[in-house]
């Protein structure tokens, strides 16, 4: 059994406190059971449960610290990780920037877990493969996809009185179709929490008709475009964005929320209609609330009508600058219209539609300009109709300039980015001058 009830959870947790002779004591007690289903090629390939359930005990003493991790949890046991832990602590060289445990929190639960996802069966998972199989097949296309689902559990306590605990769950969906002669290609992802909004046989249309459209592909020269950003593909960008939302690094110069003297806050760096915020109790992307180091979450106004109104302290530099230290957010919301993607095409006189975005990467933190390629269903745009396949582009763009040059919003759906550590309410935007620089021939 790897899904411990509270009670359950909190008796390991305060043994392990108890056996604790150092300064301080803090432990987690996590455990998932996940399930998931991989095919290519028309065929399944691999699935499997995977069940697990971990006890983490971090203890100090004065500045030195020592973790350790163990997955047997009989007193013995718990007492052998604690004294390994309190071992490697006397080992540690001290750390200068070393804060002592969280003092005990207040948590407002979340609604994360939901019994539907809880329960998805093999069989189930199966059913989702053929969906994505079965019409591929008949149309000569070929599909390739992952589909995984974990129902988990987290408990958090520390010697100063602290305790949290919380269940939850997730489903990940991903397929790609391509054609049989690799021409064309199409893609579709689904994160959710509750397993019953999920329909793959019309999920998978899409990435049908991206494939077949996307067949013998023209190239169009690069330079900056219109562009209709489907929310996968703006996620990915504004994901490597929130990275520079750090005071620290904005205040020694390292992020593009940097200026002479300090940081960016309160300034107007975005087009007005840019509004995002994190809340951990919203209804289409709750997460826990608290966060990697048991921090209280709190609803926050990150960006509103264009102003940065948000900077992530660390306990340490909330300590050092005279700040407060409140809960890293869990997802992010981005405030969109009431548009479809296709809605957005249609008021377009060219342009073009990119899908998605991957194998993005940094060139200048300072300025956040990324690079990274189209993928999976790239076409031209005229007098608002899609006209043909393009092929995928190279692009140098900034997410921070992106989102300036905003001409229309649509309405924001959840998504999560490959590299992103948020689960995100992302609406498909128009955006002009955006900038392509190379041909990729890859489709």
């Amino acid at each position: 059994m790897t899904i411990y009830s509270e009670q359950e959870a909190k008796a390991i947790l305060d043994k392990a406190i108890k056996a604790s002779k150092a300064d301080s004591c803090s432990a987690t007690l996590s455990g998932s059971n996940a399930g998931n289903i991989r095919y290519a090629l028309n065929g399944v390939s691999t699935s499997g449960v995977v069940s697990d359930c971990d006890l983490g005990v971090e203890v100090s003493f004065g500045k030195r610290t020592g973790t350790a991790t163990i997955n047997r949890f009989d007193d013995a046991s718990i007492t052998a990780v604690v004294r390994r832990a309190e071992e490697l602590a006397k080992l540690a060289p001290e750390n200068p920037e070393f804060m002592p445990d969280i003092d005990k929190q207040t948590y407002k639960a979340s609604n994360t877990f939901n019994e539907k996802t809880a329960g998805i069966t093999p069989e189930f998972r199966a059913k989702v493969a053929a969906a994505c199989i079965e019409p591929c097949r008949k149309d000569k296309l070929v599909a390739a996809g992952y589909f995984e689902d974990s129902a988990n559990f987290v408990a958090t306590a520390n010697s100063k009185g602290n305790f949290g605990y919380q269940k939850s769950c997730d489903m990940d969906f991903t397929c790609t179709v391509r054609t049989e002669d690799g021409k064309g290609s199409g893609w579709v992802a689904r994160n959710l929490a509750d397993v019953s909004a999920f329909d793959a046989k019309s999920d998978i249309q899409t990435a049908i008709d991206k494939a077949k459209g996307s067949v013998d592909a023209k190239a169009l020269e690069p330079g900056k475009y219109t562009v209709i950003m489907e929310p996968a593909a703006t996620a990915g960008l504004i994901s490597f964005m929130m990275f520079g939302f750090d005071a620290r690094s904005a205040d020694e110069g390292r992020s593009f929320l940097s200026k002479k003297g300090g940081n960016k806050l309160g300034e107007k760096l975005f087009d007005e209609r840019v509004t995002m915020y994190s809340d951990p109790w919203d209804a289409n992307t709750a997460v826990l609330p608290w966060d990697q180091e048991g921090l209280a979450r709190e609803r926050t106004s990150i960006i509103d009508k264009g102003k940065v109104e948000y900077l992530r302290y660390s306990r340490y530099w909330a300590q050092k600058q005279g700040k407060k230290s409140v809960g890293q957010p869990g997802n992010l919301i981005m405030v969109g219209g009431d548009k479809s993607t296709m809605d957005l095409v249609k008021t377009t006189k060219k342009g073009v539609l990119v899908t998605r975005t991957w194998y993005i990467r940094m060139v200048d933190p300072q300025t956040v300009l990324l690079t990274g390629l189209t993928r999976d269903g790239t076409f031209y745009i005229e007098d608002g109709q899609i006209k043909y396949p393009i092929k995928n582009f190279r692009f140098n763009e900034s997410p921070a300039i992106m989102l300036n040059n905003i001409e229309e919003m649509g309405k924001s759906v959840r998504v999560k980015g490959d590299e992103s550590p948020f689960i995100m309410m992302v609406p498909p935007m128009k955006i002009r001058d955006f900038t392509f620089t190379s041909l990729s021939d890859a489709v």
